[in-house]
């Protein structure tokens, strides 16, 4: 492991932290931020947020007919795009551009921005900053009270251990050739309920256990990916890439690497997770 990388895990998995990696200090989430935003959707469930909620009951900027909803946001499933359309930002910054503002005017235009009818899968990181979005419209509430209140505080954990603005000497990110730390994507704007989370790999085990092992906050959010036998998600920025796994039998393990390579972390974790399995451990 020439990457700074850490892992961590429970019954088979042995944690590793290697090359100056720390779990107890802040690492970029990537997209396991979205974890967050699909367990705020269903702590808010029944409060004017349910999951089947059309989306313009919650944004007032969204035209009419568009036929898609919470759930769809949540499950990739709302027929739009990736990414927002457009020029958003320069290559190493690409969501620089795309604030407030930006995702006002396409929220108003959204019926000519989608790609594929509601019921389509495609991955979308715009549908999370648009649930993100309505979630805040329809609670009142910052996005950071809603993590606070509706995934820390059920969890035990304390508020703003997952954030978007984590304290300068407590965070930790990938260096250059020349040992200076690498600039990191803005991610702080509409973006941040799909990618701007940041929070300690051991903070995050913790939820990935309450939330998929001990499920204390009942059945797992949608944003959850199914595997065979398992529930995963991954996140990657420019300069870091996670993933989380819990298998149905109670094993799990988090992974988080200072480089933004996902498919090698992936692999990593998966090769980690299969070397846990009962008929490999002897147990």
């Amino acid at each position: 492991m020439l990457t700074a990388t850490c892992l961590l895990g429970g019954e088979g998995i042995t944690d590793r932290v290697t090359r100056g990696h720390d779990p107890d200090r802040f690492v970029e989430l990537g997209s396991l931020s979205k974890v967050m935003t699909g367990t705020i959707l269903m702590g808010l469930a029944g409060r004017g947020a349910g999951l089947d909620t059309p989306l313009e009951d919650c944004l007032a900027e969204v035209p009419p007919g568009t036929g898609i909803t919470l759930r769809h946001l949540a499950e990739h499933t709302s027929g739009l795009p990736r990414l927002p359309p457009g020029d958003t930002g320069p290559a190493n910054d690409p969501y620089l551009g795309f604030d407030e503002a930006a995702l006002s005017v396409l929220l108003r235009c959204l019926d000519r921005v989608v790609t594929a009818r509601p019921g389509a899968m495609e991955y979308s990181n715009l549908g999370y900053a648009v649930l993100g979005r309505a979630l805040v419209e329809v609670s009142g509430h910052t996005y950071q009270q809603l993590v606070d209140t509706h995934v820390l505080a059920p969890l035990g954990l304390p508020p703003g251990v997952v954030t978007a603005s984590p304290p300068a000497d407590r965070r930790l990110v990938a260096r250059t050739l020349f040992g200076r730390p690498r600039a990191t994507w803005t991610l702080t704007g509409p973006m941040l309920p799909s990618g701007g989370l940041w929070s300690t790999p051991r903070t995050m085990a913790a939820i990935l256990v309450g939330l998929l092992v001990e499920r204390r906050l009942g059945p797992p959010a949608p944003t959850w990916q199914r595997g065979s036998a398992s529930l995963w998600h991954n996140g990657a920025t420019r300069g870091a890439s996670a993933v989380a796994v819990a298998h149905d039998d109670g094993r799990w393990l988090l992974l988080h690497r200072l480089d933004g390579n996902a498919a090698r972390t992936d692999r990593m974790a998966a090769e980690a997770f299969a070397a846990s399995e009962p008929s490999a451990t002897g147990s």
